[in-house]
């Protein structure tokens, strides 16, 4: 069996009983075992390097006591590797209704707040604007951007001109995050938060290769206008967001969470 050039003998031995079920970011291929609750994201040796950063990023969370999943095997051939994961409990939060979500909402809060009270100077990876925005310059000059990521106002914006934007607000957001940097999943959407709808509870948080010392805004930004895409009106993601900031404890920065929004989709 191979998939997109990269044989699986070797890195499955069992390749039989996996199904393929998404492609990952950046050219990764996602499967699931048929009959055991473990996932494998293989990606070809040139990417390598990055699927190494989410393995060892899997194995540091779970030291913290946020749910994930665990880290169950590493392979690796001439051809490519291999990360195998334990299935997390769940359904994505995407997949919920307004009322579900709604549900669920006071524990993603909760989830995301004990995420970002884990000691920053605990974490061993970093995903500052300077790596990010490093990464949205290279973006923009390779024509790489993907345009159904860019906030609806946007669409049809040359990426040249929203990166212009971002470098003249960058010195005051680089100095809001250096004084306010956490630990952060770095992609906090709601497909990568799944949840228990028996109890409306978070059983962990998946898709982990960008987690890393940044704004909390960069988490922030992100969950707020995913699952604005929920809630069935305006009033209700006013309700969304009110809770929120209650929960959260935060006086929310328009500004900031448009920053993140905007250099968010120059990053992939």
């Amino acid at each position: 069996m191979m998939i997109r050039s990269v044989p699986l003998a070797g890195l499955l031995s069992d390749g039989a009983a996996w199904t393929a079920v998404a492609d990952g970011e950046s050219g990764a291929i996602v499967l699931r075992h048929m009959l055991e609750d473990r996932f494998a994201k293989v990606v070809s040796v040139a990417d390598a390097t990055r699927l190494e950063g989410e393995r060892d990023r899997i194995e540091w969370l779970a030291g913290t006591g946020i749910p994930g999943p665990r880290l169950l095997d590493w392979r690796a051939t001439e051809h490519g590797v291999c990360l195998i994961t334990s299935a997390v409990a769940g359904v994505p939060a995407d997949r919920l209704n307004a009322a579900q979500l709604a549900q669920a909402w006071p524990s993603i809060i909760d989830t995301l707040v004990r995420l970002h009270s884990v000691p920053a100077s605990s974490c061993l990876y970093d995903r500052t604007l300077h790596e990010m925005m490093a990464l949205a310059r290279a973006t923009v000059a390779e024509n790489r951007v993907h345009a159904e990521f860019l906030p609806q106002h946007l669409i049809g914006t040359p990426p040249v001109v929203i990166l212009e934007g971002l470098e003249r607000d960058l010195s005051s957001r680089q100095e809001q995050e250096a004084s306010d940097a956490v630990v952060c999943h770095g992609d906090l959407c709601l497909p990568n938060i799944l949840i228990n709808t028996d109890t409306s509870l978070v059983t962990g948080l998946i898709d982990l290769g960008r987690l890393g010392r940044a704004d909390p805004y960069a988490d922030i930004a992100l969950l707020l206008a995913n699952a604005r895409e929920v809630w069935p009106d305006e009033d209700a993601a006013r309700r969304a967001d009110d809770d929120f900031v209650s929960r959260y404890g935060i006086t929310l920065d328009p500004e900031r969470l448009d920053f993140y929004l905007r250099l968010d989709p120059l990053t992939w």
